[in-house]
């Protein structure tokens, strides 16, 4: 029996009752269920943002910008309302984050209260940027969190154009008061440069003088200088005479307060006594000279007596037999001569000794002679004298203190006046100087003041002054002076569209799937009849390629008609998805024929495995490298890419190379199929007894 015959007996038995006939429209219909209702959830989501609940919340607080009230929180927020990208609700602060994390909204947009302040500060001398404040929850939805960002760009640039304009508008709005000020400038520096010349001429003479006040200033300061260090000395002196009074008027005020009462009562006593010391001092002198001429005498005198006594001695008391009864007084006379002697001895001795101490001594009498002669003279008025020396005194100390004061304030300000005077002379050194500089700058400022003037006259031509027109045409280019000008060589109109390569594909395979899971993949009946190999794979195959096709006829007309799926190549897109499902039955059907049940396993692994490595959702490049590795050896990304250009339009030569790809592997599927098919011809306890059923 024929392959064709045997793909139409195994299809009979669909027909044999309601439910295998129910069974068969599901199966026809699941990939235009699974296809159609995946893309028709995904077909434009963008389209539909504004039913996204998202809270609004506008604190700004206004701004003063060049006498005009600026509210860019306002304009923001009428704008956003307007364009009706989300479903916008105003709030406050605190409503916006409670509903944002209890999921009332799925994000918030916040404009600061010092937005308008900060947009308005381009104009002022520290400009600062304006943040909108976005507020997101991922554990909400991550998608709207992506959404968002892409959303929000679009409003940030909105917004940075909005106030570069401002900006822009009021620099090109000064532009014509600067040409009538440039133009009074220009007048100024006229009027400047004939001042200058005047102060040319004074600026010449103050350094003419200042010259000569550094010299007199150089004279001064050295005088000073020598002042300074005189006064110094004088303060020295006169602190240590200062002290020395101030002793002395102490001791004496001392004295004078003990001796007074007693020289007022015993005035002539004193004069008695001192007449009494003059005499005495005379006698004295008289009895010194005496001294001094008898001493040698008495030595002399007292050491013969001693030498006659001692001889007297020996001759009464030693030499005779029978000494004088008068040997004891003998005895105490020699001795008393020899004491005698040695004292006349000593004192003769002292006298050669200290003979110029008795003249000093004999001068010092006589001085304290004629002291004690006044003295008596002066007794009776000693207590009227004490109290005018003393009197004499303190005004001695008192001055003395006066002095040292004032020398001490003279030395300071001396100190004080030497150091203005250098710097007085530093000073007028430096104003020499700076005149002169001052004349060598008023000259250059002079010369630059006359071509201050000419360039100004010159500039005021120069200078644009531009209407509102004109204003309003250039601040529009500078504030977005770069334009994005995308193309899309082959646009896809809606998110669906994009996607549809993806899941078209994956809709036929899960068909494909599901479908041997219904129908045999090797017939039972032609592998007990023996028959070929090739027969019994492609009596497997047929039913499943036939209803394949039927199913992406199904899918593809609804995707068409009813959700607006539109084809650049609309028959050579049939025609693909034909050969796709028709590869994808085979594939299924080798796994399937040649694992058994556990080949209902691999299909859904290998289908996992091409979801993850096609590259339908993000490039294939962006994805982990063990999917770029097996990505080249699967059959759907070759699908999904000539799919792409068929859908979308674009080059065929991913057409070509899937077209190929794909016959490859329907034909190594086959063939795999048919050594299974002639294995499964010979019976085993496996094949009787499996053990894993499905």
């Amino acid at each position: 029996m024929r392959s064709p015959r045997l793909a139409a007996l195994e299809l009979k038995r669909f027909g044999r009752g309601r439910l295998p006939r129910a069974a068969l429209v599901a199966l026809l219909l699941l990939p235009l269920l699974y296809g159609a209702l995946y893309l028709w959830s995904f077909w434009d989501p963008y389209g539909r943002l504004d039913r996204i609940p998202v809270a609004l919340v506008n604190d700004d607080r206004g701004a003063e910008a060049a006498g005009q009230k600026v509210r860019a929180g306002d304009d923001i927020t009428e704008g956003l309302r307007d364009s009706k990208v989300f479903d916008w609700h105003e709030t406050s602060a605190a409503g916006a984050r409670k509903g944002v994390e209890d999921g009332t909204y799925y994000l918030s947009l916040t404009v600061p209260a010092d937005f308008s302040k900060r947009v308005a500060s381009s104009a002022g001398d520290s400009p600062e940027t304006g943040a909108l404040q976005v507020r997101t929850d991922d554990a909400n939805n991550y998608i709207v969190g992506q959404l968002s960002r892409t959303v929000f760009s679009e409003v940030r640039a909105s917004a940075s154009t909005h106030a570069s304009r401002t900006f822009l508008d009021r620099i090109y709005l000064s532009f014509a008061s600067q040409h009538d000020q440039t133009a009074k400038a220009a007048d100024g520096a006229s009027d400047l440069t004939s001042g200058l010349g005047k102060a040319r001429k004074g600026s010449k003479d103050l350094a003419d003088g200042l010259k000569d006040a550094k010299a007199g200033s150089g004279k001064l300061a050295g005088g000073i200088k020598k002042l300074d260090k005189g006064s110094a000395i004088l303060q020295s002196g006169s602190k240590q005479v200062a002290a020395g009074t101030r002793t002395l008027a102490k001791k004496v005020n001392g004295a004078a307060g003990a001796v007074r009462p007693f020289l007022k009562d015993n005035g002539k006593s004193i004069g008695d006594a001192a007449r009494l010391v003059s005499d005495s001092t005379q006698v004295v002198r008289d009895h010194l000279a005496t001294l001094v001429k008898a001493a040698p005498v008495a030595a002399e005198g007292a050491a013969t007596a001693s030498t006659d006594l001692d001889s007297v001695y020996r001759a009464r008391c030693q030499d005779l037999p029978v000494p004088d009864p008068a040997c004891p007084q003998l005895k105490k006379a020699k001795e008393a001569a020899a004491d005698t002697a040695r004292i006349a001895g000593d004192v003769n001795d002292l006298v050669k000794q200290q003979n110029g101490d008795l003249k000093k001594l004999d001068g010092q009498l006589a001085t304290l002679h004629k002291q004690a002669d006044s003295l008596a003279e002066h007794a009776p008025d000693l207590a009227g004298d004490l109290d005018t020396a003393v009197a004499k005194v303190n005004e001695l100390d008192s001055g003395a203190h006066r002095v040292a004061s004032g020398a001490a304030q003279l030395h300071t300000g001396l100190s004080t006046a030497r150091t203005g005077a250098a710097s007085l002379h530093t000073g007028v050194g430096k104003l020499n100087t700076g005149a002169h500089t001052l004349h060598t700058g008023i000259v250059k400022l002079s010369d630059g003041a006359g071509t201050l003037a000419t360039g100004l006259h010159d500039g005021v031509s120069k200078i644009p002054d531009y209407d509102k027109q004109d204003r309003d045409r250039r601040t529009g280019v500078m504030a977005d002076p770069v334009q994005l000008a995308s193309k899309s060589l082959h646009p896809a109109p809606n998110y669906g569209t994009g996607f549809a390569p993806y899941f078209i594909p994956l809709s036929l395979w899960v068909g494909a799937m599901v479908a041997y899971m219904l129908i045999q993949p090797l017939s039972r009946r032609a592998l007990a009849a023996g028959a070929s190999a090739w027969r019994i794979t492609f009596a497997g195959w047929l039913p499943v390629a036939a209803i394949g096709v039927l199913q992406t006829a199904a899918l593809m007309a609804v995707l068409h008609w009813a959700i607006g799926l539109q084809m650049a190549r609309a028959a050579g897109t049939l025609g693909f998805l034909a050969l796709v499902t028709c590869c994808f039955a085979a594939i299924v059907q080798w796994l399937n024929a040649r694992f058994g049940a556990a080949g209902r396993i691999l299909v859904l692994a290998l289908l996992m495995l091409q979801l993850t490595s096609a590259g339908g959702t993000y490039p294939v490049q962006t994805s982990p490298a063990f999917f770029n590795a097996i990505h080249p050896y699967l059959p759907m990304s070759y699908v999904v890419e000539g799919l792409r250009r068929l859908i979308t339009g674009g080059g065929l030569a991913p057409v070509w190379t899937g077209s190929a790809v794909l016959l490859a592997f329907t034909a190594g599927a086959l063939t795999l199929t048919a050594l299974s098919a002639r294995s499964k011809q010979v019976w085993t306890m496996e094949r009787l007894h499996p053990e894993l059923s499905l």
